[in-house]
């Protein structure tokens, strides 16, 4: 068994920043990571609206330097925080333990570590539609953030999917790319606030299709069409299909934060932290990034309220890692 100064679990944008802030604070490191270093970056075609990554053109309009994918930048990231010195470990934690001042990770293969401070940067994951074509097209022309992506398709034939508040906000935004957005939900109604969803019924750009659902997703090399289902009251498909033309397919039907390590339990262990969560299973924080937890820190998609975009998680790896280290010098001088 080795024991660190910091442990990041997750190796998403948030885990990785942290990694290089917490190795330059001179804090032994280990970024536990069940796949590969990136997280839902390595989705990213283009990372167009990172600052300073994008085309770069020379008076002429020559093309000097390519925005990097997001595959090309987490790797950067990767390098950079190994060559900081941070430690990385591919596997899953199963539990998370607090025995007197010292975090317990038990992983995969029944291998454990330990250390004082832990940030867990372990994202969120999209809600699926789960029917054909969704997996298939991903990165094709179905997108999970109108932000992300919603540029490529300016004066395109949008299709959007969902019903709650992140679906009316989110559409909103595609409507000021093209004048054809056209947002479904299964319901007669949105669940959206009150507010929100008049506004969303008053956009000329957006037109709403209450009791209908995307049943397939069609296409060839991208999204080429949908195959939509009426549905009843109740939110079940009544049998009527019809297919439509379609250049993207946008998924707004929520996120589930994976934080079930701050909450007592995960998958496939049990775990005796217990941090206060928001009511959708973000993690709270302060600004600090320190849970409710003592040691225990959060930053990325798992954390409560954040604005999912990669400079964002970024942003708050870097200052989960400064407050890590600022919480080890004190418990050491206290």
């Amino acid at each position: 068994m080795i024991n660190f100064d910091l442990l990041i679990i997750g190796a998403g944008p948030a885990g990785l920043t942290a990694a290089q802030y917490g190795a330059r604070a001179n804090l032994k490191t280990l970024v536990i990571e069940q796949l590969a270093p990136g997280g839902q970056a390595l989705l990213i075609d283009v990372l167009e609206n990172y600052p300073g990554n994008t085309a770069l053109l020379d008076a002429g309009g020559k093309v000097l330097a390519e925005p990097k994918t997001g595959f090309d930048f987490s790797q950067d990231l990767y390098r950079q925080a190994e060559a900081f010195g941070a430690s990385f470990l591919t596997g899953s934690v199963l539990s998370l333990e607090k025995e007197g001042a010292l975090f317990v990770a038990g992983l995969s293969g029944g291998e454990v570590r330990k250390a004082p401070a832990v940030i867990i940067a372990a994202g969120a994951k999209h809600r699926i539609l789960g029917v054909p074509g969704e997996k298939e097209f991903t990165g094709r022309g179905v997108s999970y953030c109108a932000s992300c992506d919603g540029p490529f398709f300016r004066n395109k034939k949008i299709f959007a999917a969902g019903g709650g508040d992140s679906a009316c906000d989110e559409a909103r935004y595609l409507s000021r790319l093209t004048s054809r957005v056209i947002l479904i939900h299964r319901r007669d109604r949105f669940r959206a606030q009150k507010a929100l969803a008049e506004r969303t019924l008053r956009n000329p750009n957006i037109e709403v299709r209450f009791n209908t659902s995307i049943k397939e997703i069609r296409g060839g090399q991208k999204v080429e069409s949908v195959i939509l289902e009426r549905t009843g009251n109740d939110g079940k498909g009544t049998g009527e299909t019809r297919e439509e033309a379609a250049d993207a397919v946008f998924v707004f039907a929520g996120t589930t934060p994976q934080s079930a390590l701050a909450a007592g339990g995960t998958g496939g262990g049990t775990s005796g932290i217990r941090a206060e969560l928001d009511e959708n299973g973000g993690i709270v924080t302060d600004q600090k990034m320190a849970s409710s937890v003592p040691g225990l820190f959060a930053a990325g998609d798992v954390r409560s309220g954040s604005f999912r975009q990669v400079v964002v998680a970024a942003g708050e790896g870097a200052v989960a890692a400064h407050s890590a280290a600022e919480y080890l010098d004190e418990t050491k001088s206290g």
